[in-house]
């Protein structure tokens, strides 16, 4: 079947384009959604259960859609959850928020564009049609689209160095991804354990870990030993940024932001006035002042832009002072295993110094993955038919101002467009809530006014 459009992926973006999709297409159009994740929409972030793991936007910013503003907030109101705009929900009840509005929008019987869903990986692609794109799926299946729109979001890092030395029964305490929180389960609550990287999925699992009855010494080794910060609990009024006036170089710019924090009374204020301006700041850097802030500032800028609520920061910060959490600044070398214990090597931070950290589970908290080409093998066969491209960064491919996807032959069988961190290259900040609503619906947007579908 030739669908009118295919959204390709199964997490938020996926699910954000999709409802924009239902609201926007005329009910002559038709559409398929193709992933093979049965958690559709709530993605790994979302599907937790544990109540300590909230969502770091308030929840007055969190709607799915950007036009309706309270829909969130009066969805827990409706679910007796007793928060307000300000305060942070649970990601369990997000997903369930998410999950929610796709399925009210499917319910509409009237006027309505055909949606499928079709749990599938697609697999390949190949112009099988005049003006479309054909997907080869990993049931067997193929379908083409006019409009395709690439929401494949990104997985967990792999750890920075193989476990060689580790013997293979004892791998089993290496938990590559500390999502599939059935690991827990295990942990005797005297247990050590060594967490790898130092953000958010950090704190995360920390407090799972004590909710779970974990009371043993968690080490956290990072390259720098930094923490994401905290909201406060009475957030200060943005500082208007403009961003004409900001140099031109991230150097410059550190500068600038740091007299203006010098010039308010919480640098929080600064910080979320620049939130709504990030996405202008980064395009006016040329690409080698964005390696330059990859290289230098992103760390630094992570902990003060993605923060934590408030009860959650206090939870974790008690415990780092009381010493059960202590940091380790260093660049991890080796993975091996003694006495029934494993033992991570490490170089020490700005000297040559070699320390280990010996351990009962070592849990790799190092982030996610780039949204690059080589962790899909469905975006490498793209790139071999050059269909896309990564951007200069390897942050994700090559997408215009209206997330478009650059081909670079400059010819594409179908109009290709990219949500969410595959984009990253073009808009920085597009992983959050916040910044995918408002590209998914512009997308959407140009879709249906380039002509997706004959009117109905």
């Amino acid at each position: 079947m030739i669908y009118d459009v295919i959204v390709v992926g199964s997490g938020f973006s996926a699910i954000a384009v999709t409802c924009n999709l239902i609201e926007q297409l005329p009910a002559s159009a038709t559409v398929a959604v193709v992933g093979d994740d049965p958690g559709f929409g709530r993605g790994t972030a979302y599907r937790t259960e544990l109540y300590l793991h909230r969502l770091n936007v308030p929840a007055g910013r969190m709607s799915l859609m950007p036009h309706r503003p309270d829909d969130f907030v009066d969805w827990l109101k409706n679910r007796g959850r007793r928060l307000q705009s300000g305060d942070f929900a649970s990601r369990s009840d997000y997903g369930l928020y998410v999950r929610d509005t796709l399925a009210r929008l499917l319910q509409r019987r009237d006027g309505r564009c055909r949606v499928d869903f079709i749990r599938a990986k697609a697999a390949g692609c190949v112009e099988r049609y005049a003006s479309t794109l054909s997907f080869h799926l990993g049931n067997g299946g193929e379908i083409a689209g006019k409009n395709v729109v690439l929401c494949l979001g990104v997985g967990n890092a792999n750890l920075p160095v193989e476990p060689t030395g580790v013997p293979l029964p004892m791998r089993s305490r290496i938990i590559e991804n500390p999502w599939r929180l059935s690991w827990l389960r295990r942990v005797a609550s005297s247990d050590t354990v060594c967490i790898l990287g130092s953000g958010l999925t950090m704190i995360d699992q920390v407090l799972a870990l004590r909710a779970h009855g974990h009371r043993g010494r968690i080490d956290v080794l990072s390259r720098r030993g930094l923490a994401p910060l905290g909201h406060p609990r009475r957030p200060p009024s943005p500082l208007p940024i403009d961003v004409a006036s900001l140099p031109d170089t991230v150097s410059g710019i550190l500068k600038s932001l740091r007299e203006k924090s010098r010039l308010v009374d919480d640098w929080r204020s600064v910080m979320d006035g620049l939130r709504p301006v990030t996405q202008t700041l980064w395009q006016r850097l040329s690409d080698m002042e964005r390696a330059r802030f990859l290289r230098h500032a992103l760390p630094w800028w992570n902990i003060h832009r993605h923060r934590v609520a408030p009860d959650v920061f206090d939870r974790f910060a008690k415990l780092v002072s009381e010493g059960t959490v202590r940091f380790h600044a260093g660049f991890l070398n080796s993975l091996e295993a003694e006495e029934g214990r494993l033992i991570a090597g490490y170089r020490v931070r700005a000297t040559h110094d070699f320390a280990e950290i010996r351990t009962d589970w070592l849990v790799n908290c190092t982030g996610m993955e780039r949204a690059g080409i080589s962790h899909s093998p469905l975006l490498k066969e793209m790139s071999r038919f050059q269909l896309i491209a990564a951007d200069q960064l390897g942050l994700g491919i090559q997408v215009d101002a209206n997330s478009e996807v650059v081909a670079p032959s400059g010819i594409s069988p179908a109009r290709l467009f990219a949500v969410g961190a595959l984009t990253a290259g073009q808009f920085w900040e597009i992983t959050a809530v916040p910044d995918i609503r408002v590209q998914a619906k512009a997308v959407v947007e140009r879709i249906v006014a380039q002509g997706a579908a004959p009117e109905a």
